[in-house]
């Protein structure tokens, strides 16, 4: 079964041009690119899931720059975890760097314990602000839908005559929130 090495290629906006990345990656010798013109901060980003879908073990991805590939730090390294779970390497022209070589995975292992320290750090000043908030009375969280304006969304919806973005609308309950209340009302009807 032959490797694939597939070159993936994003820019931001329609007028960017994605030339100057397309042609290194053909220098490199890529078999198949990918590529998009998408903001990096969208979850959905239909040619990196095509490329995602179709790689695997022994395959190599290669990439002009890291910042064309991942949304943000976290993104990135889940984004090469996945990539060595299926056994697929990465390639990054402009950073050097190259997962099939025991340096290219000691940078890879670097950035995800960095990650991983960043995600707790945050979690760490998220409790701690919650502990600050509640010593102030502070419970924070949504605010409690009042059950009467929720009983009139539900009638609504029984009605059969409002969607459910028209029922949001009248009434300001939340999808969830209707959808929520109907499924206990099913089973407290049983």
């Amino acid at each position: 079964m032959k490797n694939y090495i597939f070159g993936y290629a994003r820019v931001s906006t329609e007028a960017q041009n994605l030339d100057r990345q397309i042609d290194a990656l053909k220098k490199y010798g890529v078999d198949h690119i990918y590529n998009e013109k998408m903001t990096g901060t969208k979850k959905n980003r239909p040619e990196l899931d095509k490329m995602l879908d179709r790689m695997t073990e022994g395959d190599t991805v290669v990439i002009e720059s890291l910042s064309r590939l991942g949304r943000s730090t976290k993104d990135l390294i889940e984004l090469t975890e996945l990539f060595q779970s299926k056994g697929v390497h990465l390639v990054s022209l402009k950073e050097a760097i190259d997962t099939s070589t025991s340096t290219g995975k000691l940078l890879f292992t670097l950035m995800s314990a960095i990650a991983q320290f960043e995600r707790d750090v945050i979690a760490d000043r998220t409790r701690e602000g919650l502990r600050s908030a509640r010593a102030r009375g502070r419970m924070g969280g949504r605010p409690k839908t009042d059950p009467n304006i929720i009983k009139k969304a539900v009638k609504l919806y029984r009605t059969g005559q409002y969607s459910i973005k028209e029922i949001e609308e009248l009434t300001g309950v939340k999808k969830s929130t209707l959808y929520r209340n109907l499924k206990m009302g099913t089973n407290e009807e049983r």
